[in-house]
C-alpha cells in the first residue's frame, strides 16, 4: 500500500507541471526573427523552449521565462546571444551536392499526423528526392486514400502486410531508387533544410554508411511531453561527430553498444547500397513487435560493425510530437528499456562475431544502465534541452518500468522470431 501511495504521490506531482510554448530565435541576420515552433501559437509571457539559430543554423537551446508586458523577442534575443557566444566557431563543411535520396515514412492509421510530416517533407529544398509511404498492417484504406486523394503525383504507396516497424522500414527499403534512403516517423515537421543536411555528407565521404540529426520537441503542452523533453528527448546535442570504428572513441568506453547515443529512428539515412549489403532491418525488432523497439539501433550497429562511418549532425532537424498523456509515457519508458536489450540481443544473433567485444564491455555496460534509468526527485527537476545530462528528474514508475523492460527485451525478440516464423509457415 506505501508503495501504491508513493506512486500515486508521484504521479500527482507529476501532473502539476506546467506547459511550456516552444519557438526558434535566429540571430543570424540584422535583426533578430522570432518564430512558435510548428504548430505553436506566437509567443507570449511565460516559459518558452528556444531554438536558438545563427545564420539559420541550429546552434542550442534555451529554457527561459518572459516576464508578463515584456516584448519576447527582446527576452529571448538576450538570452539567445549568450548561447550563441558558446556555441563553437566552426566553419560549415563544405559537403556538395546532395546525392540522390529516397525518403520512407513507415505509418498505420495516423493520416492526421501523416498529412502534416508529409507537407513538411515536400517542402524540402534537397534538388532529387522522392517520397514512399509504406502504409504497415493497415486495418482500413485511409493511408492509402489519403495518398490517391491528396499526394498521388508526389508520393509513392507501398502497403506492407507484416506488421511492425522494421518490417515497414524492409518494405521501404526495397522499393528505393535513390543512392541514399532516408527515415522518418509520420509524427514529425521537417526543417526544410533537412534532408539537404542530412545526405549531404554522404558525397563527402564515400565510408559514410549512415547519418543521423537533431530532434527537437515540436510542442511542450503536457506534463509528459515536458518530462520525455527533460529527460533527454531525442536530441543528442549540437556539436557534429563522426563515429569511425577504425578509429573508436576514447570517451565512449562502450562503443559501438551504446548506439543510442548516435542517433534515432525518426531521423537517419543509410547509404542504400550499404544497408542492404547488412540485411537491412531484423524485423523481429522495432514499434509493432513483441520487442517493442531497437530497430534503428540494430541498423547503426550493424552498419558500423561492417567498418563504415556513422556521422551525426545538428543541422539536419526535425520536430517531433512528443506523447501527451502519463500512459503514453510510461509506455515508451516500457518500451525503451525492452529495445535496447532486443536490439543487443538481434545484433549477437546475426553476427555473432561481436559477442567477444560485447561480453569485455559487459560489467561497463551493466554500470551505464543502471545509471541511464535511475530514480532522480532533483528539486525543481532539469529542464528541456538539458541533452546528455542525468541530472533531471526520472520518477520511480518510469525508471521500474525501463528496467522491467530491459529484462524482457531478450525475450520479446525470441517471441517476435518465432511469430515471424510461424507467419512465413502459415503463408505457404
Amino acid at each position: 500500500m506505501a508503495r501504491t501511495a508513493r506512486a500515486r504521490e508521484e504521479i500527482r506531482r507529476f501532473l502539476a507541471v506546467g506547459a511550456v510554448q516552444v519557438a526558434e530565435l535566429d540571430l543570424g541576420a540584422e535583426e533578430a526573427v522570432l518564430v512558435p515552433g510548428p504548430g505553436s501559437a506566437p509567443v507570449t509571457s511565460g516559459e518558452v523552449f528556444v531554438l536558438v539559430r545563427k545564420g539559420g543554423r541550429p546552434v542550442g537551446t534555451l529554457l527561459a521565462r518572459v516576464p508578463e508586458g515584456a516584448d519576447p523577442k527582446a527576452v529571448l534575443a538576450a538570452r539567445a546571444a549568450v548561447v550563441c557566444a558558446a556555441a563553437p566557431g566552426e566553419e560549415p563543411e563544405r559537403l556538395g551536392a546532395p546525392p540522390s535520396t529516397t525518403v520512407v515514412v513507415a505509418t498505420r492509421e495516423r493520416t492526421g499526423h501523416l498529412a502534416r510530416a508529409l507537407d513538411s517533407l515536400l517542402a524540402q529544398d534537397h534538388p532529387r528526392f522522392e517520397i514512399v509511404v509504406v502504409d504497415n498492417a493497415p486495418v482500413t484504406d485511409g493511408t492509402r486514400e489519403l495518398i490517391e486523394r491528396k499526394y498521388a503525383e508526389r508520393v509513392r504507396y507501398v502497403c506492407e502486410p507484416v506488421p511492425g516497424l522494421a518490417a515497414a522500414h524492409n518494405a521501404g527499403l526495397a522499393a528505393v531508387t535513390g543512392e541514399v534512403v532516408a527515415f522518418t516517423d509520420d509524427d514529425v515537421v521537417a526543417d526544410p533544410r533537412w534532408l539537404t543536411e542530412l545526405t549531404a555528407p554522404f558525397s563527402a565521404d564515400a565510408r559514410l554508411g549512415c547519418a543521423t540529426g537533431l530532434i527537437l520537441p515540436a510542442r511542450l503542452t503536457t506534463p509528459a511531453q515536458v518530462l520525455l523533453e527533460s529527460h533527454g528527448g531525442f536530441a543528442k546535442g549540437f556539436t557534429p561527430r563522426t563515429y569511425d570504428p577504425a578509429r573508436p572513441p576514447g570517451d565512449e568506453p562502450l562503443f559501438p553498444f551504446t548506439a543510442g547515443r548516435f542517433g534515432s529512428g525518426a531521423n537517419m539515412a543509410f547509404r542504400a547500397r550499404v544497408l542492404r549489403e547488412v540485411g537491412g532491418f531484423d524485423p523481429a525488432t522495432g514499434a509493432g513487435t513483441a520487442a517493442r523497439g531497437g530497430d534503428d539501433l540494430y541498423g547503426f550497429v550493424r552498419v558500423l560493425a561492417q567498418g563504415h562511418r556513422l556521422r551525426y549532425t545538428p543541422y539536419a532537424l526535425v520536430w517531433h510530437h512528443h506523447r501527451e498523456t502519463w500512459r503514453d509515457l510510461e509506455t515508451q519508458a516500457y518500451g525503451y528499456g525492452a529495445g535496447l536489450t532486443a536490439y543487443l540481443t538481434a545484433v549477437l544473433v546475426n553476427r555473432p562475431g561481436l559477442l567477444p567485444a560485447f561480453l569485455a564491455r559487459l560489467p561497463r555496460g551493466l554500470a551505464h544502465a543502471r545509471a541511464l534509468t535511475a530514480v532522480r526527485e532533483t528539486p525543481g527537476g532539469g529542464t528541456p534541452g538539458d541533452h546528455d545530462v542525468r541530472t533531471h528528474p526520472w520518477p520511480r514508475r518510469l525508471s521500474r518500468l525501463q528496467r522491467r523492460g530491459m529484462l524482457y527485451g531478450p525475450v520479446g525478440y525470441l517471441r517476435a522470431r518465432r511469430a515471424l516464423r510461424a507467419a512465413a509457415r502459415g503463408a505457404r
